[in-house]
């Protein structure tokens, strides 16, 4: 990225893709008290106009758009809606994801669809729409991808798949976009387990409900991430020690890492409450909830 700096977060406007619970409405109250303008999307067009309300009451100027990030024509109007409200954008937020828990032979072809649509194609689309919005007058791109783009766990071969994609697009993007001189940044923020309704939705073939690897953080921490990288941008931000220390056992001791995570890994991920392994979870509709924290916080640093 050239050196332009980033307009003060005040200044800023925001396009935050994935808004309507967990990591994403985190991030969407952030930027909020923060006082940027949004512009909010998600599935859940309910969530998203309750949440509108709640920041308006605030003082904060925002709008709401429901969309499906794996569409790229929806992802297309999302920045042509943030154009005609706002008249440009100066950085804009991928944080929409699923999952769905599966052993790779257990996975249906549409699992795996669907988790690629949303986690690869959704900030793949997104940087195609943004940079053109971006480039007029230098801006950031923003991705939440996860500590899965460089290590992947059992029964995430789906989810790690799309997280590995991402962190190459990224890299490349950052690469091509130096070479030409637009001040455009691109951060990578990878979280370790974060406390959000996503493990209570997600689709599971294991026949009970998933819980993620201990410790477990907060979702605001990732959110005072994204704001922080929108004020000074960084290429990868890791959130949460755990993380930093898998990601380094991966790249130092690659195959004792795999090792260890085949071996501990399980059981650690199983809960005792039952699941129908044929339930979609929120793999094709919104789960409808709205919470930023699911509760679960327990040993965070």
């Amino acid at each position: 990225m050239s050196g332009r700096q980033p307009k003060p977060i005040n200044e800023q406007v925001v396009v935050i893709v994935g808004a309507s619970s967990g990591i994403g409405r985190a991030t969407a109250e952030a930027f909020a008290r923060a006082g940027a303008r949004l512009l909010i999307t998600a599935r859940d067009g309910e969530a998203l106009d309750a949440l509108a309300s709640e920041l308006r009451a605030s003082g904060t100027r925002v709008e709401w758009l429901a969309m499906d990030t794996g569409d790229y024509a929806q992802v297309q109007a999302t920045g042509a809606r943030a154009s005609e409200l706002f008249g440009r954008v100066d950085t804009w937020v991928q944080v929409a994801g699923i999952g769905v828990y599966s052993t790779v032979a257990d996975l249906r072809p549409e699992d795996l669809r669907r988790v690629i649509e949303t986690d690869l194609y959704g900030p793949a689309y997104g940087a195609m729409v943004a940079l053109p919005l971006l480039r007029e007058q230098g801006g950031g791109l923003i991705v939440v991808s996860s500590i899965e783009s460089e290590v992947g766990l059992p029964f995430h071969g789906a989810y790690a798949a799309a997280k590995h994609g991402v962190r190459g697009l990224l890299d490349v993007l950052r690469m091509e976009l130096a070479h030409e001189g637009v001040p455009v940044s691109v951060t990578n923020i990878k979280p370790a387990t974060i406390d959000t309704p996503f493990f209570s939705n997600v689709a599971t073939r294991l026949g009970v409900r998933p819980r993620g690897v201990p410790p477990v953080y907060a979702p605001e921490r990732v959110a005072a991430a994204i704001v922080r990288a929108a004020r000074a941008p960084r290429a990868e931000v890791v959130v949460g020690g755990a993380g930093h220390a898998m990601i380094w056992s991966k790249r130092l001791m690659p195959r004792l890492t795999d090792r260890l995570l085949g071996h501990f890994a399980y059981e650690v991920q199983l809960t005792d409450r039952p699941a129908s392994p044929t339930d979609p979870g929120n793999r094709d509709t919104p789960s409808g909830d709205t919470r930023v924290r699911a509760d679960a916080l327990a040993g965070a640093d």
